[in-house]
C-alpha cells in the first residue's frame, strides 16, 4: 500500500509537471539537449532556442511558464534577453532562472537586478539539483 502511495504520488507530481512549459535559452547544443531531455522526463515541455533572439520570439510565442536563461548567447546576451522580458507586458511575468557559466558577483547582482528568480551556476549543480530548483520555484509561484 506505501509503493502504490508514493507511485501514485509520484505519477500525480509528473502529471501536474506536464502543463508546465520550460523555455530553454541555451546555445550549447549538447547541454540543451541533454537537460531538455531530463525536463521532459521530469514531465515538462521543453522548447528551446539556441540565441538570444530566437529566445526573445520563443517568449511571445509559446508563453511559458519558465524560463531557463544562459547569459553567454550569439546574437543577444542573456541579461539584454532579461531586461527586454521584464520591460515587456507579455512576458513580464514569466519566472526566469539564469543558468550560466558566469559567477562573478557583478553578473549575480546585474542579472537580480533585472528581474531574475534564481542564478545558477552550470558547473555547481547536476541534472537533479536543477530539477528541484525548478519545482520549487513553481511551487513558489502557487
Amino acid at each position: 500500500m506505501v509503493y502504490y502511495s508514493y507511485c501514485k504520488q509520484k505519477y500525480l507530481i509528473k502529471y501536474k509537471n506536464m502543463k508546465k512549459k520550460i523555455l530553454f535559452i541555451e546555445d550549447e547544443f549538447n547541454l540543451q539537449t541533454t537537460l531538455g531531455e531530463f525536463l521532459r522526463k521530469e514531465g515538462y515541455e521543453v522548447v528551446s532556442a539556441l540565441d538570444g533572439e530566437a529566445g526573445l520570439r520563443m517568449a511571445k510565442k509559446e508563453k511559458p511558464d519558465l524560463i531557463l536563461l544562459d547569459l553567454i548567447l550569439p546574437k543577444k546576451h542573456g541579461l539584454d534577453v532579461l531586461k527586454e522580458l521584464k520591460d515587456n507586458e507579455e512576458t513580464k511575468d514569466i519566472p526566469v532562472i539564469i543558468f550560466t557559466n558566469l559567477e562573478t558577483a557583478n553578473d549575480v547582482q546585474k542579472a537580480l537586478e533585472l528581474g531574475a528568480n534564481t542564478y545558477l551556476v552550470k558547473a555547481n549543480y547536476s541534472l537533479d539539483d536543477i530539477a528541484r530548483k525548478i519545482r520549487n520555484q513553481f511551487e513558489e509561484r502557487k
